[in-house]
C-alpha cells in the first residue's frame, strides 16, 4: 500500500514509525512532514494541512491507497469529506463527527443529553451574560473557548477577578481568535487527569492503553498551558475498576450518542478524563490521536496499525483483538526556551544519530526542518519527543531522561518532573 499522512508533528512521526513497521505499507508520504518524518517517508513541506486542494492533488499524483488525517484543524474543517468525495480511502472522522472536538459547547450538550458523566456547565455567546453569571458562581472555575485553540483555550480561574479577566481574554480580546466567539464555563473538578485514546468504527470502540499528560510549561505544574510537555503510559491511577466504569458509562455511550445524532464517528476518540472523588468524569474529547500521547501509546501497540485502521473504516473493529505490550513508556518533550509564548528557532540539532539502532528508545520530531545547508534545525516550540520504553514506569522514565542528554540544540528546555506522579502511585 501507499499511504499519505497529513500533519507534521510528533504525533505524525509516531504514526509514521508505526506504519513503517507494517508489512502492508510499501511507500509512505507525508504533508508537510518534518525532518524526522523525512527519514522514513517522502515529505512535501510546501503543502499545509489546510490547503485541501493541494493535499488532494498530491494524493492523486502519488496514487495513494489511503490517507490518514491526523491533526484537529483539517478534521474539523472537513478534509476527510473532501478526500472521500474524490474517491480516496480515508482514516479520520468526517466533519459532522469531528465537531466532538471542534465545539466544546456541542460536546457538553451531547454529554448532558445522553447522561455521560462530566462537569456541570453553562454556555455563553455574550460576554456580559458570562460576567453576570460569574458573580454568583463558585470559585475556582474553568473557562473554555468553544473552538479549537491548539489545546490552550482553557483557563482555570481561582478568583472572581481572574475569571472576569479570563472572559475578557477569551471573548473580548479574542486571545484564541474565533475559538472564543462562544465560551463554556464549567465547575472546577479535582482529581487525577488521565487520557485514554480509543479506536472507533462507528459502533464498536476499542480503548488503547492509558496515558497521563503534563500540560504546564514548568516543573511542578507551574507556568502556562502548552500542547503537552511530556507523557507516560500506562497511568497507574487508571485501575481495572475505572476502566470498567468508563467502558460502561463513558466510552460506548459516547459512540452510541454520536450515532444517534446522525454523526457516525470513525477514527480515534481521545477521552480526557478526571478521576474525581465521585468517579470518572469527561474533561474533554479530541477527535484524533493526542500529542504526545501517541508517542507513548503507539510504540507499545502489538497490532499491525494498518489492520486496525482498515477495521475502523470498514466497521469490523469488533473482530480486532487490540493488544499492548506489558511494559511502560515515558516521553519527555524537548522544547525551545520561552515556549509557549515566544522563542527563537533555526538552531542546529546535534546528536540525533545516538538513537540509531537503539531498541526501546525513540526520538520523535515535533518541530524540525532542514535548513538551506541540509542541516536539521529547530522549527517550533516543541522540538523533539524523547521517548523510552522500560519494564516499569520508573525504568522508562530513567531511560527517557538519560536519552534527553544525547541530543543538543541552543535554547533546549524541558521539564524535569515528567512522570513524578509515578512515585505517589
Amino acid at each position: 500500500m501507499k499511504v499519505l499522512i497529513v500533519g507534521g508533528g510528533g504525533r505524525e512521526h509516531a504514526i509514521a514509525v508505526s506504519m513503517k513497521k507494517s508489512k502492508r505499507v510499501d511507500e509512505l508520504y507525508c504533508v508537510p512532514g518534518n525532518a524526522g518524518i523525512a527519514q522514513i517517508a517522502e515529505c512535501e513541506p510546501s503543502i499545509g494541512v489546510m490547503e485541501f486542494d493541494k493535499v488532494i492533488a498530491y494524493a492523486k499524483e502519488k496514487k495513494v491507497d489511503l490517507v490518514f488525517v491526523a491533526p484537529d484543524d483539517p478534521l474539523v474543517g472537513g478534509l476527510v469529506d473532501v478526500l472521500e468525495a474524490e474517491g480516496f480511502r480515508v482514516f479520520g472522522p468526517r466533519k459532522n463527527a469531528a465537531i466532538l472536538e471542534g465545539s466544546k459547547a456541542f460536546s457538553k450538550d451531547l454529554m448532558k443529553k445522553y447522561n455521560i458523566p462530566t462537569a456541570a456547565y453553562e454556555t455563553f455567546d455574550n460576554p456580559e451574560e458570562a460576567l453576570k453569571y460569574l458573580e454568583t458562581a463558585e470559585m475556582p472555575i474553568v473557562l473554555k473557548a468553544d473552538g479549537l485553540a491548539l489545546g490552550k483555550g482553557v483557563l482555570i480561574c481561582n478568583t472572581l477577578e481572574e475569571a472576569k479577566a479570563g472572559v475578557k481574554e477569551i471573548m473580548m480580546d479574542k486571545h484564541f481568535g474565533s475559538a472564543g466567539n462562544r465560551m463554556v464555563i464549567e465547575e472546577f473538578m479535582t482529581g487525577r487527569e488521565v487520557s485514554v485514546l480509543s479506536f472507533v468504527d462507528g459502533k464498536t470502540i476499542k480503548p488503547m492503553t492509558s496515558a497521563q499528560d503534563h500540560k504546564r510549561a514548568k516543573d511542578g505544574d507551574q507556568g502556562l498551558n502548552t500542547g503537552g510537555m511530556g507523557n507516560f503510559s500506562p497511568s497507574p491511577f487508571y485501575t481495572k475498576e475505572v476502566d470498567e466504569f468508563c467502558k460502561k458509562y463513558i466510552y460506548q455511550p459516547t459512540v452510541d450518542a454520536m450515532a444517534a445524532e446522525g454523526r457516525e464517528f470513525k477514527g480515534v476518540i481521545f477521552f480526557g478524563l478526571m478521576l474525581t472523588p465521585k468517579g470518572p468524569r469527561v474533561l474533554e474529547y479530541n477527535a484524533r490521536f493526542g500529542d504526545p500521547e501517541a508517542q507513548v501509546v503507539l510504540c507499545r501497540m502489538k497490532n499491525d496499525i494498518m489492520d486496525v485502521i482498515d477495521a475502523c473504516i470498514d466497521g469490523t473493529l469488533d473482530k480486532i483483538d487490540l493488544q499492548f505490550e506489558d511494559n511502560a513508556a515515558v516521553c519527555v518533550v524537548l522544547a525551545s526556551d520561552g515556549y509557549p509564548v515566544s522563542y527563537e528557532k533555526g538552531f542546529e540539532i546535534t546528536g540525533l544519530e545516538n538513537f540509531e539502532g537503539k531498541e526501546d528508545y525513540y526520538c520523535f520530531h515535533a518541530g524540525s526542518k532542514f535548513d538551506d545547508k541540509g542541516r536539521i534545525v529547530t522549527n517550533g516550540g516543541r522540538v523533539l519527543g524523547v521517548t523510552a520504553k522500560g519494564a516499569t514506569l520508573k525504568e522508562a522514565r530513567a531511560k527517557a531522561y538519560e536519552a534527553t542528554e544525547w541530543v543538543e540544540f541552543k535554547n533546549k528546555y524541558m521539564r524535569h518532573d515528567i512522570g513524578k506522579a509515578i512515585d505517589e502511585a
